[in-house]
């Protein structure tokens, strides 16, 4: 049962700098207890924080537009005038670990005493989730890690500008849809425009790592693709042969899934290499971002490029495939339209990004245009 009457309204206060899953968690844990809860953005003067408080309300905003009855807002002063001025019989409170117990002990106190009877509820934080604080997400942030395990996408991507200098936007496609002459026509309008952008080729960090990355943990890699799909794939210097490894895995969608399991931590580590010191509009471009689980990491904002299948066997034609291999290419791969499904699929479930959608045909020079406005 409920502990509290359903005409009951909460007070949930936490600066928010940003808002992060374990303050959302409480959020909703708060609202099978309240009918209302009001998640309550305050300022600590003896603080320094990242976000304004403007920026820190909109946040929690972004983070929580899909919970009804939940309602966010600023506040100064003592969090249980501001309560009392809200008619709310409780105040909710997240607690990690002793010394958050203890704090919110002494403020309870400290509150009981001003005679207002507001009772204080303690939600323990769920072990998945104790260790995350916005503190940590912004020391991950700035070592360039990903930090979507531990915040929305909306917050993601003010991290990102507000820390980095980032923008993330990625490409992705059918084999031969055009990815590739998209990313350089957007680095060369951005060039135009004075603007700084950055085309990462996840496909390029998974040959290195193939080739010729020397780190043990990449010798591994290597040593464990030539387990799992034989000797005959190892070239003498024990890189990998690509041309024979594709022959494999481009014939068997499990293959070719395995491949993706196996090389899926190893590119993530080499991305966040590639991130470190890079600023302004970061490209990532893969055909795999969709299938691979990768859309989270470009927050959801992606370029779906689109060809047709006259065209899209030429140029396969044109680099060398001859009819058999271009069938084993084009059916080990997702449509444009099953990437499409799989993208709708993650925004509806984020409630956050943007598919934007060109085709080879279309004016590139005026959608790098269009899109860098939109962006920027």
């Amino acid at each position: 049962m409920p502990l509290m009457a359903k005409s009951s309204l909460a007070v949930y206060a936490f600066s928010g700098d940003p808002i992060t899953f374990g303050h959302l968690d409480i959020i909703v844990r708060a609202k099978k207890l309240f009918s209302r809860v009001i998640v309550a953005i305050g300022t600590n003067p003896d603080k320094s924080y990242t976000f304004s408080l403007k920026e820190r309300v909109q946040l929690a905003k972004q983070a929580t537009a899909h919970l009804d009855k939940v309602k966010v807002v600023s506040f100064d002063g003592l969090l249980v005038d501001f309560a009392y001025e809200q008619g709310a019989t409780a105040i909710v409170k997240g607690v990690r670990d002793v010394s958050d117990f203890q704090y919110e002990q002494t403020l309870n106190s400290v509150g009981l005493s001003q005679n207002h009877g507001i009772e204080t509820v303690i939600l323990f934080a769920r072990p998945e989730l104790a260790h995350i604080s916005s503190s940590a997400v912004k020391d991950l942030q700035r070592a360039q890690g990903l930090v979507q395990d531990y915040v929305s996408l909306a917050v993601k991507v003010a991290l990102e500008h507000k820390i980095s200098g980032q923008t993330i936007i990625g490409i992705t496609g059918e084999i031969a849809s055009g990815k590739t002459y998209l990313a350089e026509k957007l680095t060369e309008f951005g060039e135009k425009q004075g603007r700084e952008l950055h085309n990462i080729d996840l496909d390029q960090l998974a040959h290195q790592i193939q080739d010729e990355l020397t780190e043990p943990q990449y010798q591994q890699v290597r040593q464990q693709i030539i387990d799992e799909f034989g000797k005959e794939i190892k070239k003498k210097n024990g890189s990998i042969n690509r041309q024979k490894l594709g022959e494999l895995v481009f014939s068997d969608r499990e293959k070719l899934d395995r491949l993706n399991q196996i090389m899926w931590k190893p590119v993530l580590v080499r991305l966040r290499r590639e991130l470190q010191g890079k600023q302004g509009i970061i490209l990532i471009n893969s055909a795999l971002l969709a299938e691979a689980d990768l859309l989270a990491v470009c927050n959801n904002r992606i370029v779906l490029t689109e060809v047709d299948e006259k065209t899209q066997r030429k140029r396969l034609k044109d680099r060398g495939l001859d009819a058999k291999q271009i069938k084993r290419r084009l059916d080990s791969q997702f449509t444009a339209g099953k990437k499409r499904e799989l993208i709708e699929q993650a925004l509806q479930k984020d409630f956050f990004g943007t598919l934007w959608q060109v085709s080879d045909q279309a004016d590139l020079e005026q959608f790098a245009k269009e899109l860098l406005t939109e962006i920027s």
